[in-house]
């Protein structure tokens, strides 16, 4: 058992945070989080990452332990709900610590049944869970704008909030936990799709002639536009430099995920199910380590 709330209350202030996973996505909360004051311990499976993350003033720790440990709170950022749960149940970490109430602000895209199970383990350890996927990618991270959709408890929430608001630029308590997953695997359903009914678009307008450029003003000004045409195909499709962050790979995951939420659930999703079907069948032409974005290339021979 934790100790009495009276006993804990001068140590509930968060000063260190320790973060887990410093990809893409992870690095660059890491070092938004030592700029704007807070002591970073991070860790990493990759050596690699040592190097840019001390640049960035985080203390890298090649094992999980020191960094379960000696953090005031957490942020996970894995790429699976397994990685997830192996680090929550690692031996010596989390569900043995005592002596003070961690809340893990999770911003890994998981699955909602993961997330609750995983929420109900730590807070018979005394310790609380948020799920709280992000979006605004790598440059998002780094500059602490991203939008955050988070499911958990009101009071944990309310302890993490000075580290929440020190990442985001925009925050959505959006129910209990597994909430958060929820919406994530929402949103990035109707982004698969967006990625491949804007690449049709342009590819269609510039086969009956007008320029995708053009096509785009168009669009853009109208009702179809979306953060695919405004944003991702004008910086990373048409100037095919295809390096927005986030790999093809995880957008399949994430798609797989919101199938299984569907079937879960008993929900027909039509296009949805197509959506699917198209990014798995595609695996030769966009490889899981390509940009996520190639899916919008409207150069790019469909055979789907």
């Amino acid at each position: 058992m934790l100790p009495p709330a009276s006993a804990r209350s001068s140590r509930m202030e968060i000063r260190t945070v320790g973060v887990v996973g410093l990809g893409n996505m992870g690095l660059g909360m890491a070092a938004t989080l030592a700029r704007k004051g807070f002591t970073v311990l991070g860790t990493d499976l990759s050596a690699a990452r040592r190097a840019p993350a001390e640049a960035a003033g985080v203390h890298f720790h090649a094992e999980l332990a020191p960094v379960l440990n000696g953090a005031d709170a957490l942020v996970f950022s894995l790429p699976y709900a397994r990685d997830v749960e192996a680090v929550v149940t690692a031996p010596g970490g989390l569900l043995e610590r005592r002596d003070r109430k961690l809340v893990v602000i999770d911003t890994s895209t998981s699955d909602p049944v993961t997330s609750r199970r995983l929420a109900e383990r730590l807070a018979k350890a005394g310790h609380g869970l948020l799920d709280a996927p992000v979006s605004g990618g790598p440059a998002g991270a780094a500059a602490g704008t991203m939008t955050m959709m988070i499911g958990g408890a009101e009071e944990d929430l309310a302890l993490a909030q000075p580290v929440i608001s020190a990442m985001s630029g925009t925050a959505v308590h959006v129910g209990p936990s597994g909430a958060g997953n929820i919406a994530k695997l929402v949103n990035n359903m109707l982004v698969a799709a967006h990625l491949i009914t804007t690449g049709e678009a342009m590819r269609l307008s510039e086969a009956a002639g007008l320029p995708a450029e053009a096509a785009l003003k168009v669009v853009n000004a109208a009702t179809g536009r979306s953060a695919v045409s405004e944003l991702m195909v004008p910086r990373w499709v048409l100037t095919e430099s295809f390096d927005s962050g986030f790999s093809a790979g995880l957008m399949r995951k994430d798609v797989g995920l919101a199938a299984a939420l569907a079937e879960a659930t008993g929900t027909r999703l039509p296009l949805s199910e197509a959506v699917a079907r198209i990014w798995a069948e595609t695996r030769e032409r966009i490889a899981d380590a390509d940009d996520f974005t190639r899916m919008a290339d409207h150069r790019m021979e469909r055979e789907y």
